[in-house]
């Protein structure tokens, strides 16, 4: 029996457990090693220092960022928080260090201009500075720079840049812990995505199943990066939001294997939780009048992209009817959302092999 995945910290608590140091040893004088915070859900973690500072006037500490057994960008990542003393009645005042970005577009849950550190760690690291004043007999105004190591070549693998989040990453985490292969920050960024094409004002996004697919569809309608959501294999994220949260037009883009699975209703389009069906691929065949010899070798194909060659072969548009049983399971999740949908499917090479809507 193989052993459980083992959690980690987000970036939030890591920022959070570093400014606890910090301002613990710019008040009293020493460092606490490990530090321990308190996550919003009550639980209490421990981190070791990295590193530590103390000079004139501020203080640094830093911490190596535990992602567990998540694949996560920023797993093993140096986050440090320097702290100073701040003005008389301005509270906890956060700024952007080294790795960490800038938003400069509206959409996002922080003003232009702020750095990319969430409402939630915010929240963490201010109740967290309040209670190292009170045990220690600070005023609790103070300046928390929070930096991460590399972290502006490590923010180009993230959505960031197109997020218009510049010169580094998000310091992110609503409950402090990462639960490996939850892929919630994936779809948190999918979510982000169309919160800023919304205020930006577009009326058209596509969610695309992976670069090639982005790479058509961008071609194909002349969308900007910014309308452009990697939704990967989360087709669900992107349309329950749309639903709450509707563009007048999307169109979904992808290999023709995802979209036979959104085709046979699935959401989420990954290969370890969804599979594609021949059945439903020989059944499609055989109502478009298809032979019943073309349907049993559907039925046998070695993949989606098999069973389209197969069809093709006999005239048979397999690529258009995979497209059409898309976009209705698109309109079923999105209900009375006001959201027209289209869909386009696409081979290995990136040539439209089918579209519908």
């Amino acid at each position: 029996m193989s052993a459980p995945l083992r959690h980690g910290w987000t970036t939030g608590a890591c920022a959070t457990a570093a400014t606890a140091a910090a301002y613990t040893a710019l008040l009293s004088g020493e460092f606490p090693d490990p530090v321990e915070i308190t996550l919003p859900k009550g639980q209490r973690p421990a981190f070791a220092l990295a590193r530590e500072e103390l000079a004139e006037g501020r203080a640094m500490a830093a911490v190596v960022k535990d992602a567990g057994d998540d694949p996560d960008v920023t797993h093993g990542a140096l986050i440090s928080a320097t702290v100073r003393h701040g003005a008389p009645g301005t509270g906890t005042v956060f700024v952007a260090g080294p790795g960490v970005g800038t938003v400069t577009k509206p959409g996002l849950p922080l003003d232009v201009g702020e750095p990319a550190i969430n409402p939630v760690p915010r929240r963490m690291m201010r109740e967290h500075v309040a209670e190292v004043a009170a045990r220690h007999g600070g005023s609790g105004d103070v300046v928390v720079e929070i930096s991460v190591e590399h972290g502006e070549e490590l923010a180009l693998r993230t959505w960031n840049p197109r997020l218009g989040i510049l010169g580094g990453l998000s310091i992110l985490g609503t409950t402090g812990v990462v639960v490996p292969y939850s892929c919630s920050a994936w779809i948190d960024s999918i979510r982000r995505g169309i919160d800023v094409a919304r205020a930006a004002g577009y009326t058209h996004v596509a969610g695309c199943t992976g670069s090639t697919s982005e790479k058509v569809a961008a071609e194909l309608y002349g969308l900007p990066d910014d309308a452009l959501l990697d939704m990967g294999d989360f087709a669900g994220a992107v349309l329950k939001y749309l639903r709450r949260h509707p563009v007048p037009r999307l169109t979904v883009a992808g290999g023709v294997g995802k979209l036979s699975k959104l085709a046979d209703g699935h959401l989420d389009l990954h290969s370890g939780r969804s599979q594609v069906n021949p059945g439903m691929l020989a059944e499609i065949a055989r109502s478009a009048g298809g032979s019943p010899g073309l349907a049993e070798r559907v039925l046998a194909a070695n993949t989606a992209l098999h069973a389209l060659r197969l069809c093709q072969e006999e005239g048979l548009p397999l690529g258009d009817l995979i497209a059409e049983r898309a976009r209705l399971t698109a309109v079923g999740v999105l209900r009375e959302a006001p959201v027209e949908v289209d869909v386009v499917v696409i081979d290995r090479a990136g040539v439209i092999v089918g579209r519908a809507g």
